[in-house]
């Protein structure tokens, strides 16, 4: 029997955005030619899959359509959520859906998660397909490749020759916690999971039963058309405001790990953001979008949707002005160097690596004392990103306001 996979799509990309509502939701953000919902679509056209369904709410439908098209998927299922109630109601109601055998696996994707080694992730989930029964629900743990405070944990142990079971989950820990974790050999908890559906059902049975009725008579008295089923409102709003973690994975004894040494990144954050276009920069470098300063040189490497994506080289012994934008905040991250920091009356150093936030009408500079240049990668968020949006109170090349 093949997986099938379920697509969560109804993230708002919260934590990218000051205002969500005026911006697009990560998952359908152009980052220069694709997407993340493309890249998880493009990920599930193995021969191991069964056609998806894609859980996301009605605002969302015609865009989710059109990539659909646009990736030649003729044959899926969309649900339609009527209101927000968390990622417990989502993953049931898709598992709730009558045309899906009782015991078919299902791989349950966030839609606005990157992942690369395909082929080895894939390899991991026919390996575990074997070991699911009634009960049991795999995650997919990541390895660290850095003491993160944006991502839970999962500390696991050996049950067997081939198999890990979750023994704690921890939530987004501080850096310092984080780094304890890692030695301990703890994972990044991915958000994804691997079960069969009769598990999922069953375990909502034991755990939360509340919500096993609610998404049970939303999807009966919902409404079928074609490919579409759109969840009753009345029913679906009676259902408690859960994540599947809290509802379900943080109270069962039979949870596994499938434990995965691959790139994966949830995007969640303009650092991470920055982290991959700086390892894939070369594709966007144009020599018409390098400009010439006498600090040393910055580099567009992408203008998105009330984004901008740039390099900055600040030569030895050379500072950009202190200024201030009114229109846009900005992140940074240091790649090479350790340059000076100035934000507003604090002024201290930073590392390769070490990443800083300037936000809106914050007085800043940057500062290079040494020899070796310093480079940073900058993300710009804000509805004017132009060198007009500069206001400059001290310059050493002569060019205040």
């Amino acid at each position: 029997m093949r997986i099938r996979p379920i697509i969560l799509c109804g993230g708002e990309g919260t934590r990218l955005w000051q205002k969500p509502s005026r911006n697009e939701p990560k998952q359908f953000i152009n980052f220069g030619g694709w997407t993340l919902i493309e890249k998880t679509l493009n990920r599930i056209k193995g021969p191991i899959f069964d056609y998806p369904i894609i859980s996301t709410n009605a605002k969302y439908l015609d865009k989710i359509k059109y990539f659909l098209k646009k990736n030649k998927f003729n044959k899926y299922k969309i649900i339609l959520e009527p209101a927000k109630r968390n990622t417990a109601p989502a993953v049931l109601s898709a598992a709730l859906i009558h045309s899906i055998p009782s015991k078919q696996p299902l791989l349950f994707l966030p839609a606005d998660h990157l992942l690369e080694k395909i082929n080895v992730f894939n390899k991991n989930l026919l390996k575990h397909s074997k070991y699911l029964n009634k009960n049991n629900i795999f995650l997919f743990g990541i390895k660290p490749t850095n003491p993160s405070n944006q991502y839970g944990y999962l500390n696991v142990k050996k049950v067997g020759k081939n198999l890990k079971k979750v023994v704690k989950f921890v939530e987004k820990p501080s850096v310092k916690k984080a780094k304890l974790l890692i030695k301990k050999n703890c994972l990044w908890n991915s958000g994804m999971f691997f079960a069969r559906k009769d598990s999922i059902i069953n375990n909502f049975r034991k755990f939360d039963n509340k919500t096993l009725k609610c998404c049970y008579q939303s999807i009966i008295k919902g409404k079928i058309k074609e490919k579409i089923i759109l969840l009753n409102k009345k029913k679906f709003l009676t259902s408690p405001a859960n994540s599947f973690d809290y509802a379900i994975l943080e109270k069962s004894n039979y949870i596994n790990c499938i434990s995965l040494n691959i790139p994966w990144t949830d995007l969640g954050n303009w650092i991470e953001i920055l982290r991959v276009f700086n390892i894939n920069k070369f594709k966007y470098f144009k020599k018409n979008n390098v400009f010439i300063r006498p600090w040393g040189k910055y580099v567009n490497l992408f203008r998105g949707n009330n984004f901008l994506i740039k390099e900055l080289i600040v030569n030895s012994k050379s500072s950009i002005s202190l200024q201030k934008h009114n229109h846009r905040s900005e992140h940074w991250t240091v790649i090479q160097g350790k340059p000076r920091i100035t934000i507003n009356k604090r002024k201290f150093f930073i590392y390769e690596k070490d990443s800083v936030y300037i936000p809106i009408k914050a007085i800043h500079r940057i500062e290079n004392l040494y020899k070796k240049p310093v480079r940073i990668m900058e993300a710009q968020i804000g509805s004017i990103l132009k060198e007009s949006d500069i206001v400059r109170y001290k310059d050493v090349y002569g060019r205040t306001n």
